[in-house]
């Protein structure tokens, strides 16, 4: 029998991959001051050995105020790529699958309270909040602080920040840089009509409002070494009237491939509190399709695919190159493993778990 696509493995960049699933970047909110923590030494470990193609690290900020939350994840001074560099170090004890890491600013939609503490924003007369920026002086919430519209003294510093953070990236090892350009944070607020007012070099037409977005991606690319991947992260479409949408997904998909992009994951939404996603098993695989089309380097599917026939399915009838879990991988840290199984295939496993394989305790099992 012919091995399933989805166990077919792959290269990217240059970087190559065992096989067709990855485990996209997950926020845990549990860092001090940037730095991450125990939970991450544990939290990444158990994802380490699932079997998976490639381990993207969170969103991790390029500067202190680009963080989503005061817990989040930074790579922006000595602290935070020392604590980073430990966490790394314990994972890659006991495992050798290819790491990448999310390099994000999140604009306006930075200064948030922890999800499981409601999420709300907190303005920059709170104790642990500071004043955002963005492309406009446009709040992502009703009664929110505004942010500050950016001056092009600050964008640059940005830029500069992404290219910095990509070099501390590749100091430490890691094998792949992801760029956030999707979920309504500052790349993303460039991109859409619906958070870009400006009336400058940077914001109108569909040019000017890609423009800082791909500077940014050419400072990566020209920070992180030739041999290793560069890719991005974006939303196929706002999901509301007069957005971003799949027609300027496609137009920004070409550019960054002209300029060395070496994937393209298509996740959507997240920009506008408007937004009306028809969420379902794998909603999002037909703007990885689009986009697919319309570039010849590889596309990563995600959003709710949680079947393993499913994910076999989008690659095999070529919708997407890869598959991206994200909560799926959290509530089934050995999805990889059980995909497998059930497509008669084989990941790579800790010899100390072999024993635990089914057909080993059939009774125990069920099997």
């Amino acid at each position: 029998m012919p091995s399933p696509r989805l166990f077919q493995p792959l290269t990217v960049g240059g970087l190559s991959m065992a096989n067709r699933i990855v485990i996209a970047p997950m926020c845990q909110y549990s860092a001090v001051d940037g730095c991450m923590t125990d939970w991450h030494r544990v939290h990444l470990g158990q994802l380490a050995l699932s079997g998976a193609a490639l381990l993207t690290l969170e969103a991790s900020a390029v500067l202190p105020e680009g963080r989503i939350s005061p817990a989040d994840v930074g790579l922006y001074d000595d602290a935070t790529e020392a604590a980073m560099a430990a966490t790394l170090a314990t994972v890659r004890h006991c495992s050798d699958m290819p790491i990448a890491i999310q390099l994000a600013h999140a604009g306006r939609k930075a200064s948030t309270e922890v999800p499981w503490r409601g999420g709300a924003q907190l303005p920059p007369g709170d104790a642990r909040g500071w004043r955002t920026v963005a492309p406009s002086a446009l709040a992502f919430h009703a009664g929110d602080d505004a942010p500050r519209a950016l001056e092009r003294e600050d964008m640059v510093a940005i830029r500069d920040a992404f290219a910095d953070a990509s070099r501390r990236a590749a100091r430490i090892g890691i094998d792949a840089v992801q760029i956030h350009a999707a979920h309504g944070y500052l790349l993303h607020q460039f991109l859409s009509p619906l958070s870009n007012r400006r009336d400058d070099d940077w914001g109108g037409s569909l040019e000017k409002r890609m423009r800082f977005p791909l500077e940014v991606f050419e400072a990566v690319r020209g920070a992180f070494p030739a041999d290793r991947p560069v890719t991005v992260r974006l939303s196929g479409t706002d999901w509301v009237e007069g957005g971003w949408d799949v027609e300027q997904t496609l137009a920004f998909s070409r550019e960054l491939e002209a300029r060395g992009c070496s994937a393209i994951h298509v996740s959507s939404g997240g920009l506008h509190r408007d937004q009306a996603i028809p969420v379902g098993p794998g909603y999002q695989v037909p703007l990885a399709r689009a986009v697919k089309q319309a570039v010849g380097i590889p596309v990563v599917a995600v959003g709710l695919i949680t079947d393993y026939d499913h994910a076999e399915a989008i690659v095999a009838n070529g919708d997407a190159d890869l598959v991206a879990l994200a909560r799926g991988m959290l509530y089934d840290p050995r999805w990889p493993w059980h995909a497998a199984a059930h497509l008669g295939a084989s990941v790579k496993a800790p010899p100390q778990y072999l024993r635990c394989q089914p057909r080993r305790h059939p009774d125990l099992f069920g099997r």
